[in-house]
């Protein structure tokens, strides 16, 4: 079985939030990192991720990133402060 993620990523202003879901949380980021796609993350440089939350199903991560995503930003503050309330990037150090 193959584990799916859904995360929150910001910039290095925290101004924007963006919430995703992936089937592959380190080739995700690094594509990120690197804005190997462009689009919304790679224009508002969202490249710090913040929170992620595994999932056995990728459908039950599509529902709960479908929910996050019409959540207001103060809940998503809220979740990100209650695993990183120092707002560091969960994906320091990590090899992509």
């Amino acid at each position: 079985m193959r584990t799916s993620h859904v995360y929150i990523l910001t910039n290095k202003n925290h101004t924007v939030l963006y919430v995703g879901v992936t089937s592959n949380l380190i080739k995700r980021i690094g594509q990120h990192k690197s804005k190997f796609y462009k689009g919304f993350t790679s224009r508002y440089n969202c490249d710090h991720l913040m929170y992620y939350r595994p999932f056995d199903d990728i459908r039950e991560a599509i529902i709960y990133e479908k929910k996050l995503k019409a959540g207001n930003r103060a809940n998503k503050e809220k979740l990100i402060n209650q695993i990183n309330p120092e707002w560091k990037d969960l994906a320091e150090g990590w090899i992509f």
